[in-house]
């Protein structure tokens, strides 16, 4: 196995910042938000154990990595282009792509659009959803009283200014309320991070902040999240939900296009997404979609950050899958 590697690459037009490890086949690992690339840590030693070679990006506007000025610049085809480019940068025909929370949607989308370059797709918490007939600014919910984080992510300079006013206690609410810690989903109580937000108040106002963080959280893994999010802020990460719209107009040309590549989906069972209503009916249609979808897997009592939560668990069933293509 050999040394772990971080470095700058140009690719797409753009700086990333990657860390790799192994050599083999090519595995890309792309991170969700809040998180940075360090969010693989547990993972990219066990893949390259095991004769991959793993690879996670800061994607676009995170961590290390350039952070475009433009807001239109954070769709999820200018992400998939960056890791087609980073494909390319390795030497590579292909690699799997593994992703969770907002990289869970960029798997699925790069899968479906570039079964070519994308071989297969291992995809944490989100599962592969169709095309809803309306936009997401239209979809999710806006009371008299409360907006879907969503709508309050899609703010300018808003919850950047709520999130950088103390980083740290910022990831430790978000990270525990989305967590197994916090408690079954179907508990009334349960903290969630991804749910409505007060009229006049702040997502953070809801959440607490605890005292001594969870066992999957070193207190040394928690300092480089945060030294990274003081560095960078949230606004890149903040900017793929204000291209939510954007998205689903671009997939307008994707309607029926099938994921055709093998596929593995986990969920922790705790995981936030287990909240929405009809979310069991979309993880139980995922077959229509993904026609060889070869696993779903829940991981009880982890929540949303499950390769953080739960990583012997899933760097277990990542090799099976890999072995088994």
């Amino acid at each position: 196995m050999t040394d772990l590697e971080t470095r700058n690459v140009n690719v797409n037009g753009i700086t990333l910042h990657v860390t790799a490890q192994g050599e083999g086949p090519l595995v890309l690992l792309c991170h969700g938000f809040p998180e940075t690339s360090h969010a693989w840590r547990h993972q990219l030693p066990a893949l390259a154990l095991a004769g991959y070679r793993a690879i996670a990006p800061d994607l676009r506007g995170y961590g290390a990595s350039e952070s475009p000025a433009d807001v239109a610049a954070y769709t999820t085809l200018d992400v998939i282009g960056d890791l087609v480019a980073l494909i390319d940068n390795e030497g590579a025909d292909d690699a799997v792509i593994v992703g969770g929370d907002w990289g869970a949607n960029i798997a699925w989308q790069a899968a479906q659009i570039r079964p070519d370059r994308f071989r297969a797709i291992a995809a944490l918490g989100v599962p592969m959803m169709g095309r809803p007939p309306v936009p997401p600014s239209r979809l999710f919910p806006r009371t008299e009283s409360a907006m879907f984080y969503t709508h309050y992510f899609s703010q300018p300079g808003v919850a950047e200014q709520e999130f950088e006013r103390d980083v740290s206690a910022t990831l430790r609410a978000i990270y525990f309320a989305a967590s197994g810690n916090a408690g079954p989903r179907d508990e009334p109580g349960t903290p969630n991070p991804f749910g409505m937000v007060a009229n006049g108040r702040g997502l953070l106002d809801s959440l607490p902040i605890p005292e001594t963080l969870p066992a999957w959280l070193a207190p040394l893994d928690l300092d480089v999240f945060v030294q990274s999010y003081k560095a960078s802020g949230f606004r890149g990460g903040l900017n793929y939900y204000r291209n939510l719209d954007r998205n689903w107009a671009l997939q307008g040309a994707l309607d029926g296009k099938t994921v055709d590549v093998p596929a593995l989906y986990l969920v922790g069972g705790r995981d936030t997404g287990l909240a929405i209503p009809g979310m069991d009916q979309i993880i139980n249609a995922m077959p229509s979609l993904v026609p060889r979808l070869r696993s779903t897997e829940v991981i009880p009592h982890a929540g949303h950050w499950l390769q953080q939560e739960a990583p012997r668990e899933v760097n277990d069933a990542l090799v099976e899958f890999l072995r088994g293509l």
